[in-house]
């Protein structure tokens, strides 16, 4: 190479570009389905470390000092602490388990998704949990929540297969999409 002059490009370095273009992640298809849901568990355990932090430090200024007192208080308080979470990791492209995962959140051309969308993505993403959710506030014992909520899940998970590029339904309604994702190799 001479100075001066433009390097010439690696023919490896345009695939690697090429595979993370925008327009490459508007054609990429959905990870399967067990992907995406081993995605979902290891994101649930990553969750008990934010949870723990955020329930110290809700218990700490608020000075409580029975769980039971301000649990409702503390769960509004996770919900939120939740959505900054994850409006902000998805406005980047993706949570550590989805990186973990090779799963990237874009929206349906392809692009990076605003915060915006990423809290509606969020919004939406509480499908997964309404009617357990619903069904605890009227009374169901605990136990048969669970069990609703694993069913509810699985349904909601199967579900994706009738979309027509196989995203989840919140997905669907958000604008956005998941698709697999790697950075290039250097």
């Amino acid at each position: 190479m001479t100075p001066g002059m433009p390097a010439s490009p690696s023919p490896h370095s345009s695939q690697a570009e090429a595979r993370t273009t925008p327009a490459h992640l508007a054609e990429a298809t959905a990870p399967n389905l067990w992907r995406r849901m081993a995605c979902w568990l290891y994101e649930g355990m990553l969750m008990f470390g934010v949870v723990f932090i955020a329930g110290y430090l809700f218990g700490t200024l608020s000075q409580t000092r029975n769980a039971m007192d301000n649990r409702h208080a503390l769960q509004a308080f996770l919900f939120v602490v939740f959505g900054i979470y994850f409006t902000w990791f998805w406005a980047r492209g993706q949570t550590l388990a989805q990186k973990t995962w090779h799963i990237r959140v874009v929206g349906q051309d392809g692009q990076p998704i605003t915060q915006a969308r990423a809290l509606l993505r969020y919004v939406l993403s509480w499908l997964w949990f309404l009617p357990p959710l619903a069904a605890y506030m009227f009374g169901v014992p605990a136990l048969e929540v669970l069990v609703l909520l694993g069913g509810w899940v699985a349904i909601w998970a199967i579900l994706s297969r009738f979309h027509p590029t196989r995203q989840f339904w919140h997905d669907a309604l958000a604008g956005t999409r998941l698709v697999h994702y790697e950075l290039p190799k250097k």
